[in-house]
């Protein structure tokens, strides 16, 4: 058997090096590589054909067997995952420290025991004694919810097989090793081997699993891209400690719609679901003022009322600003360059700010028209009537051009009590509108501004 061979990875792309590099040729990291030293060749190969069951199979002969999906408890969890969790699934949820990770799997996984099964809850970052006291402030009832303060994963399978529960939470992954390494905890090493040891767990024994991710400093996910590739589902964990909503949103999902999200409000007894987001983002929504607008977004398969809020006033210094929070900065130039050469207002001399309220971030084009309208309506100091949604993309020639899912956009304003719905002109049929609502169909920014101003 051959001895143990070093090599030099980039703890930040997982990239390898058989000698030490100042930077990554891969990610441009200076001082990323770190000495790893793996397992001798012929060892940690036990679990190679955990997956396989023996031999290839005719896909006709394959049993699919349709599994229903296992509520969490939470129902804007539920949403996340695309309607619950799949047995035999591995969901990975990262997000900033202290955003509420782990109040959130531990209030899923009080009601996961409750209703369900067992549960073991591996905490490799607390003490049984320490989620123990945040579960009291959170209400947490008598249960069959295990705590187990472990980091190694051979220990964590061994446990496993004694407990056998009906779901698995690991917190976090970044801090469980394996012996088949000599690698510290949190490399791309010991986190490669660690996924992978638990999706051969999750897999075999149709365990659904949720294991807790850290970010780096620009917000992705922390350790190889791999670790994404491995699991089923992606989530992250968004807000500003500052306000009281969090966002869940899915980046990843085999068994969902993609960029789906779930509104969570964080109260003294922990995350509290939010069925209507509209009415939240728009509660604190001020009358009759100039520079606000109501946009209607589309996250995954859930329309969404934001209020766009623009601000223009007169520059006092020679390069006027342009700052844009919850919108992308260049697509707030690109507009703004085309009210100044089709619509007629000069904004050359004026800062512009724009503003999502409520801490939302908007990437979808069909807010242009939203941006627009708060942008005219504070420059002219006029304000948009509080009973018109707006929604469309804005080319550069100065047209509105069609959005998808007008229709559903239409029926969220309906519900929500507006009376008029400004949107391309080829969108949604005035006859397919819903009851209460009005459509105005206009093809370009001047007809727009006119209908509002």
């Amino acid at each position: 058997m051959k001895s143990a061979k070093s090599i030099y990875s980039c703890q930040t792309c997982g990239a390898q090096s058989p000698k030490w590099l100042g930077r990554c040729p891969e990610c441009g990291a200076w001082n990323s590589f770190v000495e790893e030293r793996g397992a001798p060749v012929g060892e940690g190969r036990s679990a190679a054909g955990a997956l396989g069951g023996g031999g290839s199979q005719l896909y006709e002969d394959v049993q699919a067997d349709a599994a229903e999906r296992i509520s969490s408890g939470i129902s804007e969890f539920d949403r996340v995952l695309g309607g619950g969790i799949v047995p035999g699934s591995l969901v990975l949820l990262g997000g900033e420290p202290g955003i509420g990770k782990s109040t959130l799997l531990l209030q899923a996984a009080a009601n996961f025991a409750a209703t369900v099964g067992p549960v073991l809850y591996c905490s490799g970052e607390e003490s049984g004694h320490q989620i123990k006291m945040r579960g009291e402030r959170l209400g947490v009832t008598r249960a069959p919810l295990y705590l187990l303060a472990e980091t190694c994963v051979e220990r964590l399978i061994d446990e496993i097989d004694r407990v056998k529960p009906a779901l698995l939470i690991v917190d976090s992954i970044q801090t469980v090793f394996s012996l088949k390494l000599q690698s510290a905890p949190g490399s791309v090493s010991q986190v490669r081997q660690a996924a992978t040891d638990l999706l051969f767990i999750a897999k075999s024994r149709n365990l659904p699993a949720i294991l807790v991710g850290h970010v780096t400093k620009d917000g992705s996910l922390a350790g190889p891209k791999v670790l994404e590739h491995v699991v089923d589902t992606v989530l992250y964990f968004e807000g500003h400690q500052q306000q009281a909503h969090r966002i869940v949103r899915a980046v990843k999902n085999r068994f969902g719609a993609v960029s789906e999200l779930g509104v969570f409000e964080m109260t003294a007894t922990g995350l509290k679901p939010v069925p209507n987001p509209s009415a939240l983002f728009l509660a604190e929504r001020p009358a009759n003022v100039p520079g606000s607008s109501v946009f209607c977004a589309i996250e995954g398969s859930r329309p969404m009322l934001v209020e766009v809020q623009a601000l223009v006033s007169a520059s006092t210094f020679g390069n006027p600003r342009r700052t844009a929070s919850g919108l992308d900065p260049n697509r707030l130039s690109l507009l703004l360059a085309v009210l100044d050469k089709r619509a007629g207002l000069n904004l050359s001399s004026d800062d512009v700010f724009v503003n999502v309220a409520g801490g939302m971030t908007i990437e979808e084009p069909a807010a242009d028209l939203a941006v627009v309208a708060a942008v005219a309506s504070s420059l002219r100091n006029r304000a948009i009537p509080s009973d018109v949604v707006v929604f469309g993309e804005v080319g550069l020639a100065g047209e509105v051009r069609t959005i998808a899912q007008a229709a559903l956009r239409a029926r969220e304003a309906s519900q929500l009590g507006f009376r008029r719905c400004l949107m391309p002109d080829r969108s949604l049929a005035p006859a397919d509108a819903p009851a209460g609502l009005e459509i105005v169909g206009v093809r370009t920014v001047g007809e727009a501004l006119d209908a509002l101003m």
